[in-house]
């Protein structure tokens, strides 16, 4: 678990756009619960400008798994803006987007 959590955590901490992709890319049928915790921590761990607008596109263009994820990134960084866009396009629901 611990070596899981560096690899990514140091993944997340460069924020390219590659980086993103491989975060996200773990958030499929096949995650189970700690790894799915592991990442969500990590996504928040992104900084970079590239990395930020790269988990933009998943809030917008991802699988609902990944979507949600991208919301909890953008809720926990305040950023309403592209929370209450992704509700009024129909790409998250009111308790994802709104539930603390």
């Amino acid at each position: 678990m611990q070596d899981r959590l560096k690899h990514f955590s140091q993944i997340a901490r460069r924020g390219t756009i590659e980086d993103v992709d491989i975060l996200f890319s773990q958030l499929n049928e096949h995650a189970d619960i700690p790894l799915t915790k592991i990442i969500d921590l990590c996504i928040g761990l992104v900084k970079s400008e590239e990395g930020l607008e790269r988990i933009q596109y998943y809030l917008f263009s991802g699988t609902q798994m990944q979507r949600n994820y991208a919301t909890l990134c953008f809720a926990r960084r305040n950023d309403w803006d592209l929370v209450n866009k992704a509700y009024r396009l129909g790409l998250i629901d009111y308790i994802q987007a709104y539930s603390r």
